[in-house]
């Protein structure tokens, strides 16, 4: 059991911590994030902050042990999140491997997803 959770709190502070470095730049209005979002991907400049305060508080919502609903909820989010921004970036850049790149991510929140149930499943 130490070990799944040694595993689990590894890889899921990993993946906060991107989450959360990364979506700095969004809520900041960050010119290369509104290039990014806006100029390449085509969404509303409107909607960038908001889809970094949601990265930010999925992300905070997945560190916080209590709380399994909203902790699924964030879980979920952050995939929608990260597997439309891998759509739209394969739908507009094509298959280059900078697109998948982002699977790693991916991976990291399903492992975290994961580890987690496999600790509460434990922790009965």
């Amino acid at each position: 059991m130490k070990r799944i959770t040694l595993v689990y709190w590894i890889v899921t502070g990993l993946f906060a911590a991107f989450m959360i470095f990364s979506s700095i730049s969004n809520v900041t209005l960050a010119p290369e994030a509104v290039a990014m979002l806006s100029g390449r991907l085509g969404y509303p400049e409107y909607i960038i902050p908001f889809l970094g305060v949601a990265k930010i508080l999925g992300s905070i919502a997945i560190l916080i042990p209590s709380f399994r609903r909203i902790k699924e909820w964030a879980y979920a989010g952050l995939f929608f999140d990260l597997f439309g921004a891998f759509f739209s970036l394969l739908k507009v850049e094509g298959p280059q491997p900078e697109v998948f790149f982002m699977l790693i991510f991916i991976g990291l929140l399903l492992a975290s997803y994961f580890l987690w149930h496999k600790k509460l499943a434990t922790a009965v």
